[in-house]
Protein backbone atom coordinates (compact mmCIF):
# COMPACT_ATOMS: atom_id res chain seq x y z
CA UNK A 1 0.00 0.00 0.00
CA UNK A 2 1.17 3.03 -0.99
CA UNK A 3 1.60 6.26 0.74
CA UNK A 4 -1.73 7.98 -0.04
CA UNK A 5 -3.40 4.67 -0.13
CA UNK A 6 -2.43 3.95 3.38
CA UNK A 7 -3.57 7.84 4.27
CA UNK A 8 -6.79 7.55 2.52
CA UNK A 9 -7.57 4.35 4.35
CA UNK A 10 -6.21 6.16 7.86
CA UNK A 11 -8.88 8.72 7.11
CA UNK A 12 -11.70 5.97 6.27
CA UNK A 13 -11.09 3.82 9.25
CA UNK A 14 -11.46 6.73 11.33
CA UNK A 15 -14.97 7.73 9.91
CA UNK A 16 -15.99 4.51 10.35
CA UNK A 17 -15.50 4.38 13.98
CA UNK A 18 -18.34 7.10 14.17
CA UNK A 19 -21.09 4.74 12.61
CA UNK A 20 -23.41 2.80 14.75
CA UNK A 21 -26.14 0.37 13.58
CA UNK A 22 -28.72 1.05 12.96
CA UNK A 23 -28.70 3.56 10.51
CA UNK A 24 -28.76 4.19 6.71
CA UNK A 25 -25.36 5.72 5.14
CA UNK A 26 -24.54 7.91 2.12
CA UNK A 27 -20.59 7.50 0.73
CA UNK A 28 -19.72 10.09 -1.03
CA UNK A 29 -16.77 9.80 -4.04
CA UNK A 30 -13.64 9.42 -3.10
CA UNK A 31 -12.52 8.33 0.35
CA UNK A 32 -15.73 8.03 1.54
CA UNK A 33 -16.02 4.76 -0.22
CA UNK A 34 -13.25 3.56 1.51
CA UNK A 35 -15.12 3.57 4.46
CA UNK A 36 -17.44 0.25 4.12
CA UNK A 37 -14.34 -1.87 4.28
CA UNK A 38 -14.04 -1.56 7.55
CA UNK A 39 -17.65 -1.86 8.80
CA UNK A 40 -18.59 -5.12 10.13
CA UNK A 41 -22.03 -4.40 12.17
CA UNK A 42 -24.86 -5.71 10.19
CA UNK A 43 -27.20 -3.00 10.71
CA UNK A 44 -25.37 -0.21 9.25
CA UNK A 45 -27.24 -0.16 5.49
CA UNK A 46 -25.50 1.49 2.77
CA UNK A 47 -27.77 3.91 0.37
CA UNK A 48 -26.17 5.37 -2.71
CA UNK A 49 -28.19 7.86 -4.76
CA UNK A 50 -28.51 6.66 -7.92
CA UNK A 51 -30.84 4.17 -6.45
CA UNK A 52 -30.33 1.36 -4.18
CA UNK A 53 -30.42 0.93 -0.41
CA UNK A 54 -28.05 -2.41 0.71
CA UNK A 55 -24.87 -1.64 -1.07
CA UNK A 56 -22.38 -4.38 -0.75
CA UNK A 57 -18.75 -5.36 -1.90
CA UNK A 58 -18.43 -6.61 -4.65
CA UNK A 59 -15.52 -9.33 -6.13
CA UNK A 60 -14.01 -8.57 -9.53
CA UNK A 61 -14.84 -12.16 -10.67
CA UNK A 62 -19.07 -11.34 -10.31
CA UNK A 63 -18.87 -8.10 -11.49
CA UNK A 64 -22.06 -6.55 -13.43
CA UNK A 65 -21.64 -3.63 -15.45
CA UNK A 66 -25.04 -2.60 -14.50
CA UNK A 67 -24.72 -2.69 -11.09
CA UNK A 68 -22.45 0.52 -10.11
CA UNK A 69 -22.43 3.43 -6.94
CA UNK A 70 -23.00 7.19 -7.67
CA UNK A 71 -19.14 7.27 -8.30
CA UNK A 72 -19.62 4.83 -11.23
CA UNK A 73 -17.83 1.86 -9.32
CA UNK A 74 -18.97 -1.76 -9.61
CA UNK A 75 -20.82 -3.36 -6.26
CA UNK A 76 -23.01 -5.72 -5.05
CA UNK A 77 -26.51 -5.71 -3.06
CA UNK A 78 -26.46 -7.14 0.25
CA UNK A 79 -29.33 -9.40 1.40
CA UNK A 80 -32.54 -7.77 1.89
CA UNK A 81 -31.07 -4.77 -0.42
CA UNK A 82 -34.27 -2.19 -2.08
CA UNK A 83 -33.71 -0.56 -5.68
CA UNK A 84 -35.66 2.65 -6.50
CA UNK A 85 -35.58 4.65 -8.78
CA UNK A 86 -33.44 8.14 -8.82
CA UNK A 87 -36.29 10.23 -7.97
CA UNK A 88 -37.62 8.21 -4.54
CA UNK A 89 -33.52 8.09 -3.81
CA UNK A 90 -33.90 11.67 -3.39
CA UNK A 91 -36.98 11.92 -1.67
CA UNK A 92 -35.65 9.82 1.01
CA UNK A 93 -32.49 12.16 1.18
CA UNK A 94 -34.52 15.16 1.10
CA UNK A 95 -37.21 13.67 3.60
CA UNK A 96 -34.58 13.37 6.24
CA UNK A 97 -33.98 9.31 6.22
CA UNK A 98 -30.34 9.60 5.74
CA UNK A 99 -28.68 9.33 9.24
CA UNK A 100 -25.02 9.76 7.68
CA UNK A 101 -23.70 11.38 4.95
CA UNK A 102 -20.20 10.29 4.57
CA UNK A 103 -18.71 13.63 1.79
CA UNK A 104 -15.19 13.73 0.18
CA UNK A 105 -14.61 17.74 -0.39
CA UNK A 106 -12.33 20.27 -1.60
CA UNK A 107 -12.35 22.74 0.39
CA UNK A 108 -13.78 23.20 4.14
CA UNK A 109 -14.71 26.97 6.12
CA UNK A 110 -14.05 27.43 9.30
CA UNK A 111 -17.69 27.74 10.01
CA UNK A 112 -18.47 24.04 8.61
CA UNK A 113 -19.57 25.17 4.83
CA UNK A 114 -17.78 23.20 2.59
CA UNK A 115 -16.76 23.48 -1.25
CA UNK A 116 -16.93 20.24 -3.09
CA UNK A 117 -18.81 20.89 -6.39
CA UNK A 118 -17.27 22.59 -8.64
CA UNK A 119 -13.51 24.26 -9.16
CA UNK A 120 -13.36 27.31 -10.94
CA UNK A 121 -12.28 27.62 -14.66
CA UNK A 122 -12.58 23.93 -15.17
CA UNK A 123 -15.26 21.66 -16.55
CA UNK A 124 -18.00 20.73 -14.29
CA UNK A 125 -18.80 16.92 -14.38
CA UNK A 126 -22.49 16.77 -12.85
CA UNK A 127 -23.49 18.24 -9.02
CA UNK A 128 -24.30 15.00 -7.91
CA UNK A 129 -25.91 14.23 -4.36
CA UNK A 130 -24.04 16.33 -2.09
CA UNK A 131 -26.56 19.53 -1.96
CA UNK A 132 -29.35 17.38 -0.84
CA UNK A 133 -26.97 15.19 1.66
CA UNK A 134 -26.32 18.43 2.93
CA UNK A 135 -29.65 19.22 3.36
CA UNK A 136 -31.19 16.20 4.53
CA UNK A 137 -28.85 14.09 6.33
CA UNK A 138 -29.13 14.10 9.65
CA UNK A 139 -25.24 14.28 10.13
CA UNK A 140 -22.30 15.05 7.71
CA UNK A 141 -18.75 13.81 8.45
CA UNK A 142 -16.24 15.35 5.75
CA UNK A 143 -13.24 12.91 4.87
CA UNK A 144 -10.06 14.58 3.21
CA UNK A 145 -6.60 15.11 2.84
CA UNK A 146 -5.61 18.23 4.74
CA UNK A 147 -3.70 20.08 2.13
CA UNK A 148 -3.98 20.11 -1.43
CA UNK A 149 -0.86 18.47 -3.87
CA UNK A 150 0.95 22.16 -4.08
CA UNK A 151 0.64 21.71 -0.30
CA UNK A 152 -1.71 24.76 0.62
CA UNK A 153 -4.24 24.09 3.10
CA UNK A 154 -8.13 22.98 2.47
CA UNK A 155 -9.29 23.78 5.89
CA UNK A 156 -9.60 27.75 5.39
CA UNK A 157 -10.89 30.69 7.04
CA UNK A 158 -13.45 31.01 4.06
CA UNK A 159 -14.21 28.34 0.93
CA UNK A 160 -12.67 29.81 -2.15
CA UNK A 161 -14.56 28.16 -4.38
CA UNK A 162 -18.51 27.87 -4.65
CA UNK A 163 -19.98 26.44 -1.61
CA UNK A 164 -22.36 23.60 -1.49
CA UNK A 165 -24.89 24.48 0.97
CA UNK A 166 -25.17 26.95 3.86
CA UNK A 167 -25.24 24.19 6.06
CA UNK A 168 -21.99 23.32 8.49
CA UNK A 169 -20.78 20.11 8.22
CA UNK A 170 -20.76 18.46 12.20
CA UNK A 171 -16.96 16.31 11.58
CA UNK A 172 -14.05 17.00 9.62
CA UNK A 173 -11.25 13.85 9.68
CA UNK A 174 -8.28 14.47 7.57
CA UNK A 175 -5.19 12.66 7.78
CA UNK A 176 -4.01 14.94 10.44
CA UNK A 177 -6.90 15.65 12.72
CA UNK A 178 -10.00 15.36 13.62
CA UNK A 179 -12.48 18.77 13.93
CA UNK A 180 -16.11 18.92 15.42
CA UNK A 181 -18.18 22.16 14.21
CA UNK A 182 -19.65 23.59 17.59
CA UNK A 183 -21.62 26.42 17.05
CA UNK A 184 -20.55 27.45 13.58
CA UNK A 185 -16.40 26.96 14.95
CA UNK A 186 -14.15 24.62 14.36
CA UNK A 187 -12.80 22.08 17.69
CA UNK A 188 -9.50 20.12 17.28
CA UNK A 189 -11.37 17.11 19.37
CA UNK A 190 -8.05 14.54 18.24
CA UNK A 191 -4.79 13.99 16.95
CA UNK A 192 -4.14 11.18 14.26
CA UNK A 193 -0.84 9.01 15.29
CA UNK A 194 2.62 10.79 15.09
CA UNK A 195 0.68 14.35 14.80
CA UNK A 196 1.66 17.58 16.79
CA UNK A 197 -0.79 20.35 16.99
CA UNK A 198 2.20 22.62 15.85
CA UNK A 199 1.76 20.27 12.31
CA UNK A 200 -2.00 21.56 12.37
CA UNK A 201 -1.63 24.53 13.28
CA UNK A 202 1.20 24.98 10.35
CA UNK A 203 -1.35 23.26 8.44
CA UNK A 204 -4.49 24.92 9.11
CA UNK A 205 -5.55 28.43 7.47
CA UNK A 206 -8.83 28.05 9.49
CA UNK A 207 -9.20 29.30 13.07
CA UNK A 208 -9.72 26.53 15.54
CA UNK A 209 -10.20 25.91 18.98
CA UNK A 210 -9.27 22.71 21.51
Amino acid sequence: MGDKEFMQNMIARRAAKELTGPCIVNLGIGIPTLVAKYIDDENIFFHTENGLLGVADVAEDEIDPNLVNAGKLPVAQSIGASFFNSAESFAMIRGGHIDVAILGVLQVGQTGEIANWAVPGKNIMGVGGAMDLLVGAKKVIVTMTHTSKEGKSKVLKKCTYPITSTRSVDMIITELAVFEVIDKQLKLIELMPGVTIEEVRAKTEADFIY
